[in-house]
Formats: structure tokens, C-alpha cells, sequence
């Protein structure tokens, strides 16, 4: 029997899935929202991801601050990872900012990012 992925982590855009792919070092589920998300996939998200631990890292800029602000709302469970507002796009922040707020949310990072 395969193991459900239990940590889920929500980000705005495909290049910022692409872009924590690489650092992660354990089987995390990326879910991406493309900058926006319908309140009938939220809603199905908020069902779907019930049991599991959800981790939303989003983009240090007003639209991602709004969707930031709608998913706490619908998760209040969620953990948030924040990047440093200079970096603001997730997909620009370099790849040891990023690995080191992963960690820092207990997500397991490869080592080699940490360096």
C-alpha cells in the first residue's frame, strides 16, 4: 500500500512549484492556485486537505498577501511560510532563503541548500 503524502504545500504559480522541487528532500504534494483560486476550488481544497498538513507559500506581494488572507479564512489550521518581502516572488528567492524557511516550517530540505 502506497502512503499518502501528509504535507501539502500551497504556492501560487508553476515556476514557484518548480522552484521548491528542487530543495525538497521528502514527498510534499505542491499545490498550485495560479495566483487566484475559485471559491468552489477552495472549498474542495478545504475538504480535500482536511487531515493533512498544509503549508502556504505565497508571493510577498499584494496579490499574493490576498490569497494569503483567503486561505487563512478557509485554513486557519494551515502553517505559514513567509520569504523575505526583498525577494518577493517565490520563484526569485534564492534557493538557500527558500530552503531555510522550509526547514524552518519542518519541512525537509536537501542539505546541499543549506551551505
Amino acid at each position: 500500500m502506497q502512503s499518502e503524502v501528509e504535507k501539502i504545500l500551497i504556492v501560487e504559480g508553476t515556476s514557484d512549484k518548480r522552484q521548491v522541487k528542487k530543495i525538497l528532500n521528502e514527498d510534499v504534494e505542491i499545490i498550485c492556485t495560479n495566483g487566484t483560486i475559485s471559491l468552489v476550488r477552495l472549498d474542495e481544497l478545504v475538504e480535500e486537505l482536511e487531515d493533512k498538513d498544509v503549508y502556504i507559500l505565497v508571493d510577498a506581494d499584494k496579490s499574493g498577501e490576498k490569497l494569503r488572507k483567503q486561505l487563512m479564512r478557509e485554513m486557519p489550521n494551515a502553517s505559514h511560510i513567509y520569504i523575505d518581502k526583498m525577494y518577493r516572488q517565490v520563484a526569485d528567492a534564492p534557493l538557500k532563503h527558500l530552503s531555510t524557511m522550509l526547514l524552518a516550517a519542518k519541512i525537509d530540505v536537501k542539505v546541499e541548500y543549506l551551505e
